[in-house]
């Protein structure tokens, strides 16, 4: 059956502004494909441009968390907040940068049940209580993330990311912007 990539106008690329558009031919280039949020967001310029800016900033930043470690914060909160799109697409990338094809379906569906460190774990509870309880966080959580060996930028980055993906899963769930058939089998083995 085929859905529509979102409800809202997904523009071609060649109505797209030059910038947009570049980014997407790269992300094609690189992956193979054009996942389909890079569709449903060009239609708003400013927006995809604010978008990506931080996304990147929180997901490739040098330093701190590794790289896995932000997918899992993603595909927990994620799962968490019922998006399907960014569990399978997230998922997709944090079985390729984890090197486990089996963990992003273990913290998609319960990350308490899932083959995870200590460390993990600790981030999972702290990045789950800012997607879900955020006003209850206090300083027995930062306590928590110091105890497990988080510093004062990892715990933000933490915080940011569970934050940033509650607004990704929110406005992709708005608009049903639907994963590529694509993410489903990468990293699978």
């Amino acid at each position: 059956m085929t859905h529509p990539i979102s409800r809202f106008p997904v523009p071609s690329l060649d109505e797209m502004p030059e910038d947009i558009a570049l980014r997407i031919r790269k992300v094609a280039e690189k992956s193979g494909f054009v996942p389909n949020v890079f569709l449903a967001l060009a239609h708003r310029p400013d927006e995809f441009r604010a978008f990506f800016a931080y996304h990147d900033a929180l997901m490739e930043r040098e330093g701190g968390l590794t790289k896995a470690e932000r997918e899992l914060i993603v595909v927990a909160t994620s799962g968490l907040n019922q998006c399907q799109y960014c569990v399978v697409a997230h998922g997709a990338i944090l079985r390729i940068r984890a090197k486990n094809a089996f963990i992003a379906d273990q913290v998609a569906v319960n990350w308490r049940k899932a083959d995870l460190t200590p460390r993990e774990r600790a981030m999972l509870a702290y990045a789950e209580k800012v997607a879900l309880n955020a006003q209850g966080i206090d300083e027995a959580d930062h306590v928590a993330l110091r105890e497990a060996g988080f510093d004062q930028d990892e715990i933000w980055d933490i915080g940011a990311i569970a934050a940033f993906f509650g607004m990704s899963n929110r406005l992709v769930n708005a608009g049903d912007i639907r994963p590529n058939d694509e993410f489903y089998m990468l990293g699978r083995g």
